[in-house]
C-alpha cells in the first residue's frame, strides 16, 4: 500500500531552511521508510510518540527528526528539526493525549 507524504507548511520552511545535502537524506529517509510502512516502529528509525495525540510518530534522520501524523492513506509531516531542537518543538507543538 502506497502512503502520500504531504508537508505542511511549517515542514516547508524547514526543510527550506537546510542545506542541500541534509535535505537530500531528509527526502529519501521519508521515501524509504514513510511512502510504504510509515507506521512500522524500530528501535533506530521510526518511534511512536506516546502520550501525544499530535504528532503521533517521529522518524529520525542523521541529527534530525521529522515529526508527522498519519491520517487514512496520507503520512503528514508536521515539523524536521535537528535533534537538540526536538524537545522543545514537541513542548510548542505537541498535543497531550
Amino acid at each position: 500500500m502506497r502512503f502520500e507524504i504531504i508537508l505542511a507548511p511549517e515542514a516547508i520552511a524547514d526543510r527550506k531552511r537546510l542545506q542541500a545535502h541534509d535535505r537530500a537524506a531528509i527526502d529519501d529517509a521519508m521515501e524509504v521508510h514513510l511512502r510504504h510502512e510509515p507506521e512500522k516502529v524500530s528501535k533506530s528509525r521510526i518511534k511512536r510518540l506516546r502520550f501525544l495525540r499530535h504528532p503521533q510518530y517521529r522518524l529520525r534522520v542523521d541529527d534530525f527528526r521529522v515529526f508527522y501524523d498519519i491520517i487514512g492513506q496520507e503520512v503528514q509531516i508536521l515539523g524536521i528539526v535537528l535533534k537538540a531542537d526536538a524537545e522543545d518543538w514537541l513542548n510548542a507543538e505537541g498535543e497531550p493525549s
